[in-house]
């Protein structure tokens, strides 16, 4: 690919820009399933992105069971929603089940206590993380059920000075695409939201080298996309029982096909994009 001469490359990304833009507007002209009385479970529902996904499945009619490691908290988002319902559907109470994901002794429990609810799941919202493999069974024998795995765009393109995370988020692409291949034959689906920077407090409770909190809303955060437009793509994506959503803007999209039909120059903008930010560390 690095054959390519300049003009032909930048032909090459721009119809895959316009097909990717094509595809979009299709796709939202594509009719979605009903949610109404599914039964959605949603990792990570106490605060952020899982809260606000937590509302617009709740509004949707969706039967829900909100998992955190804060039983409190919890608790006060079931209140939020069954206080202030929205929307035309019948909506019901959401289920708690409390359990902390670090520890791996409980994710077993916690999947117990998340069948009991309803006896079944249809749809798993990764958004904190959980063993899926504690829940796939139940869907392997039903024939029926919707994986979603919340990752970010930085699993489709490297970015400097984010390699532990883009490595991470490769890794989580990497993984659901090989696990929606397997499970095809069963009538499972699974679906990668890869969103751009969210308002939430993701930087804030990052992780420095050292192990201690970052505690600093970085200027990318506090500029990226609303939780709750996020929350909507992920409703929309398991309506229509999309495989793959990017939620990124302009620059980023066009990235990720640059990546592909355009490596060499993919690759010198990152390194240029490296130097600047070192420059800016080093002053």
């Amino acid at each position: 690919m690095d054959r390519v001469t300049g003009g032909g490359a930048l032909h090459l990304a721009l119809a895959g820009a316009g097909v990717f833009l094509l595809y979009r507007i299709l796709v939202r002209l594509k009719p979605g399933a009903s949610l109404q009385d599914a039964v959605v479970v949603i990792t990570g529902a106490s605060s952020g992105l899982g809260k606000e996904c937590a509302r617009i499945f709740h509004a949707a009619g969706a039967r829900l069971v909100l998992c955190g490691r804060d039983a409190a908290r919890l608790q006060q988002v079931v209140q939020e929603l069954t206080a202030n319902p929205t929307g035309s559907h019948q909506t019901y109470a959401p289920s708690t089940v409390v359990f902390d994901l670090a520890d791996r002794h409980t994710v077993d429990r916690a999947a117990e206590e998340i069948l009991k609810c309803y006896g079944h799941v249809d749809v798993l919202i990764n958004n904190a993380g959980i063993s899926f493999r504690a829940l796939l069974p139940s869907m392997v024998r039903r024939n029926s059920g919707h994986i979603v795995a919340i990752s970010s765009v930085q699993g489709r393109i490297a970015i400097p000075h984010r390699s532990a995370y883009a490595a991470s988020k490769h890794a989580t692409q990497a993984y659901f695409d090989c696990l929606r291949a397997e499970l095809e034959h069963c009538g499972i689906r699974v679906s990668v939201i890869s969103p751009g920077y969210i308002r939430t407090n993701l930087s804030i409770n990052a992780v420095t080298g050292d192990g201690s909190q970052y505690g600093v809303l970085d200027k990318n955060t506090e500029q990226g996309r609303d939780p709750t437009d996020v929350a909507r793509a992920v409703l929309k994506a398991v309506r229509q029982k999309n495989n793959d959503v990017i939620l990124a803007g302009p620059l980023p999209s066009l990235a990720i096909y640059l990546r592909a039909l355009w490596p060499a120059l993919f690759f010198k903008l990152m390194a240029s994009r490296a130097r600047k930010e070192q420059k800016r560390k080093d002053e």
